[in-house]
C-alpha cells in the first residue's frame, strides 16, 4: 500500500495560472450533490450563462456554451465545430497554447496556416496583414495571453485589422477573460474560448465559449468530434434549458456560480484585474531586486503570470527553491521554454498582496542562502 503521509493538512497557496487557489465560499458551493436532470441544478447552469453575459456588458446577439473538460477541450469543441468543408484557419502563435491549437488543426485535418514569432514577442497586426493577402482564409484564432510567457498580445488592434479584412475571430481567452476587460462585441469576437478555473477563480472541470448567436447558428454538422460537438452542446442547452447532452461536472458547475457570485461582490472584472495588476507590478519589480529578471519586456506583460529567469548562479536549483517554497506553503510553476531555463509565478486566484509580500520574503531568504553557500 501506498504511503500518503506525506499529504499536508495546510492549504497551499497555488501562484499558478490554475488551477489556483480558491475561496473557502467556492469550495463550499461543491458540497452540495446535485442531479443533472433535475429541474433546480439546470436553472443554475441557465444563470451561469446569462451571467457570463451580463459581466461582459453583451447583447441578447451573444450566447454560451459550456464544455466538459480542461480548457484545451473548449478550444478544440470550437476549432472542430466552426470549422467546416471550404474553410481555412490561420493560426497566430507566440507560445504554447497557440502551439496546441496548430496541432488540434493537424489532428482534425482542418486547413490552416500558421504564422509565429517569438515567444517573447507579440503578434503584431502587420504579421496578420501579410498572412491575410491568402484570400482563402476564412478564420483566424489567436491567444490573448499567453501563459507560456505571461505576455499579453495588444487584442484591440489585432481584432480591428482582422475584422477588417471580415474574417470570423475566435479568441483564446483562457488565462484572460474574468481578470482582464476585454470588449467582446465591439472588438466583433465571434467566439471567445476560457475555463472555469482561471480569472473566474472557480474549480477545474468544463471550459466554456462566449459567441455569436449567428455564427452558432451556421454551425449544425460541421463537427469532426460527438463529444466536443459545440453546436450541438449549444442545441441541448437552449432547447432543453440548461441540460447538458451528457453527464456535467455539477459540483464544479456549483463553484462557478459562487464564483461568479464573488467576482460580482469584488466589484467585476475591472475590479479584479486593478488587484492582479498591482500584485504583478510589486512581483516583479520585487524580483528584480532579489536577482531574478523578468523573460520578456516588461511592456508586454500580463497582471496573470510572470516568467524568471534563472540567476547567474551555479548553485540555484529551481527543484530546491521550489521545495523550499512549497515547505511553506506556496507552490509556483516551472518554465515552459525550451529556449532558456526560466519558471513562473502566477498571480490569479483568492490571494491578495500580503501573500505576494510573504512570497518575496521567501524568495529572499531562499536566495540569500544560496549566497552563502556560493561563497562557503
Amino acid at each position: 500500500m501506498q504511503d500518503f503521509s506525506f499529504i499536508p493538512n495546510n492549504e497551499y497557496i497555488l501562484l499558478t495560472p490554475g488551477p489556483l487557489s480558491t475561496s473557502k465560499r467556492v469550495r463550499a458551493a461543491m458540497l452540495k450533490d446535485l442531479c443533472t436532470w433535475d429541474k433546480d441544478y439546470n436553472f443554475i447552469v441557465q444563470d451561469i450563462r446569462q451571467r457570463l453575459l451580463s459581466i461582459s456588458n453583451l447583447s441578447q446577439d451573444y450566447t454560451t456554451i459550456l464544455m466538459q473538460g480542461s480548457g484545451s477541450f473548449a478550444v478544440e469543441s470550437v476549432i472542430t465545430t466552426a470549422l467546416g468543408n471550404g474553410y481555412k484557419l490561420l493560426i497566430l502563435i507566440n507560445g504554447e497554447y497557440g502551439r496546441r491549437i496548430e496541432q488540434i488543426a493537424k489532428i482534425s485535418g482542418i486547413p490552416h496556416i500558421s504564422k509565429s514569432v517569438e515567444e517573447c514577442e507579440i503578434i503584431t497586426p502587420q504579421l496578420i496583414r501579410e498572412a491575410l493577402r491568402d484570400n482563402t482564409i476564412t478564420h483566424v484564432v489567436l491567444v490573448h495571453c499567453e501563459t507560456t510567457t505571461g505576455i499579453l498580445n495588444p487584442l484591440e488592434s489585432l481584432c480591428k485589422e482582422i475584422k477588417q479584412h471580415n474574417k470570423i475571430l475566435i479568441i483564446d481567452a483562457m488565462s484572460s477573460f474574468g481578470g482582464i476587460p476585454i470588449e467582446i462585441e465591439n472588438l466583433g469576437i465571434d467566439f471567445l474560448i476560457s475555463s472555469a478555473n482561471k480569472c473566474i477563480q472557480g474549480a477545474p472541470g468544463f471550459g466554456f465559449i462566449i459567441a455569436k448567436k449567428e455564427r452558432m447558428e451556421q454551425l449544425k454538422g460541421n463537427a469532426k468530434s460527438l463529444s466536443l460537438d459545440m453546436y450541438a452542446q449549444w442545441e441541448c442547452m437552449e432547447n432543453h434549458a440548461g441540460k447538458w447532452r451528457f453527464t456535467s461536472p455539477t459540483h464544479v458547475v456549483m463553484a462557478f456560480r459562487e464564483a461568479l457570485l464573488e467576482l460580482e461582490s469584488e466589484g467585476g472584472i475591472e475590479i479584479r484585474h486593478k488587484r492582479y495588476a498591482q500584485m504583478q507590478k510589486v512581483l516583479s519589480e520585487r524580483m528584480e531586486d532579489i536577482g531574478y529578471q523578468c523573460y520578456i519586456d516588461k511592456k508586454y506583460h500580463s497582471p496573470i503570470i510572470t516568467t524568471f529567469c534563472y540567476p547567474d548562479s551555479n548553485f540555484f536549483s529551481f527543484h530546491d527553491m521550489y521545495e523550499y517554497l512549497k515547505c511553506r506553503h506556496f507552490v509556483i510553476y516551472p518554465g515552459k521554454l525550451s529556449q532558456a531555463d526560466t519558471f513562473r509565478i502566477g498571480n490569479i486566484g483568492d490571494i491578495y498582496l500580503s501573500d505576494i509580500e510573504r512570497l518575496l520574503g521567501l524568495i529572499q531568504a531562499y536566495n540569500q542562502g544560496v549566497q552563502v553557500q556560493s561563497k562557503s
